[in-house]
């Protein structure tokens, strides 16, 4: 079986016979001798969600997760999950399974034995222990590839008996520690689309950590996005992308191009902010009359190869990059220089053409609050 079978075409299985439950952090910290990795963080994971803590190396992610896990006992503060304190209950007292970036298969176990080790190194029957590695196998697409070693399956194949081997113990809740990095482009995409199944079809609860905004913005209910061992901003995959907190959330998820603007008033929720010749409608955002950073994303900046539009911006074109489904451009503008991304053009824009310059405010242009 060398071409991977998807969830989508299983029936949808049975609902987990554990009921979801919630994990929550309140102010918890974890030090290492003087130095902070978790500064004083809360936060809740409903009861069935996929929620996913997002950031770059070193913000604290990965220790948030081995803490839930109970891989890392907290210095302050409180863990609860289910609504029961775990805080200082260790791993294996904790109803939680988490699949590693690395797999960690046993290379010299069949993949039966891999997903078949956790019950029975908790007392199941060998007969039992298989019957319900077996369901689990089944459910993620994996039946009749029980026999095989590890190393004869692929990479999309080996994450799949982790998975299963996290699942068979039926969690409370399931993490996920950067599992798609060892994948190639193309079947990162297929496979955490088949975990985003899963765990819907499952209704299950999932901390999810990862690095790569575009995983996080496709997988998630809610992103929590970390930067210096604290939490910079919380919400859905939309508000982060389309109402970013403040500057660093601006230009971690997704790219944007942050600018000055004049705010010069304020009517009800909407605020008129100058932009060079450009007059734009947004939402205040609280933000005061007066200077104001903007976080406008590539797609929302539209170019014009007639260089006179009345009231737009004039800029020139100085890289033009083909990349199949879009064009990206560099375009150097009296506010700039900005990073623009057209869809569906077929002919790139030459280098050194003038362009006018103008902005769609339905979506991809915003105020940043706090900058």
């Amino acid at each position: 079986m060398n071409k991977m079978s998807s969830i989508h075409s299983l029936s949808r299985p049975a609902a987990s016979k554990k009921q979801a439950a919630s994990v929550q952090f309140r102010n918890v910290t974890k030090r290492y001798g003087s130095v902070t990795a978790v500064d004083d963080i809360s936060f809740t994971i409903e009861p069935g969600q996929l929620v996913t803590l997002l950031g770059p190396s070193g913000c604290g992610k990965t220790t948030t997760l081995r803490m839930i896990a109970g891989l890392e006992m907290a210095s302050e503060g409180q863990i609860l999950i289910g609504g029961r304190d775990v805080t200082n209950l260790s791993a294996a007292d904790r109803d939680v399974s988490m699949v590693f970036q690395s797999y960690a298969l046993f290379p010299h176990m069949s993949v039966l034995e891999n997903v078949a080790y956790g019950p029975s190194v908790q007392g199941a029957s060998k007969k039992d222990a298989h019957d319900m590695a077996m369901e689990k196998l089944s459910l993620i697409g994996l039946k009749g590839l029980e026999k095989r070693a590890p190393s004869e399956l692929s990479g999309g194949q080996q994450q799949r008996v982790a998975v299963a081997r996290a699942l068979v113990l039926e969690p409370q809740v399931l993490l996920f520690d950067e599992p798609l990095s060892n994948l190639d482009a193309k079947l990162r995409r297929r496979v955490r689309e088949d975990i985003r199944e899963l765990q819907q079809s499952l209704n299950l609860t999932v901390a999810y950590v990862t690095h790569d905004q575009e995983e996080a913005l496709a997988v998630s209910d809610h992103i929590i996005v970390m930067s210096n061992a604290r939490i910079a901003q919380t919400g859905a995959p939309r508000e982060l992308y389309e109402e970013p907190a403040n500057l660093f959330v601006a230009d971690f998820i997704g790219d944007a191009n942050i600018i000055n603007g004049d705010l010069v008033s304020i009517a009800g929720p909407t605020a008129q902010v100058n932009v060079g010749s450009l007059s734009l409608q947004l939402p205040h955002r609280n933000a005061s009359q007066g200077p104001v950073k903007l976080a406008v994303r590539p797609d929302a900046i539209l170019l014009d190869e007639s260089a006179s539009v009345i009231g737009a911006l004039t800029g020139t074109v100085r890289k033009a990059s083909y990349l199949g489904t879009q064009v990206e451009y560099e375009v150097e503008s009296a506010i700039g220089n900005l990073f623009v991304v057209q869809y569906g053009r077929k002919e790139p824009v030459a280098p050194g053409t003038p362009v006018s310059i103008s902005f769609t405010t339905q979506r991809g242009v915003a105020i940043i609050p706090d900058a």
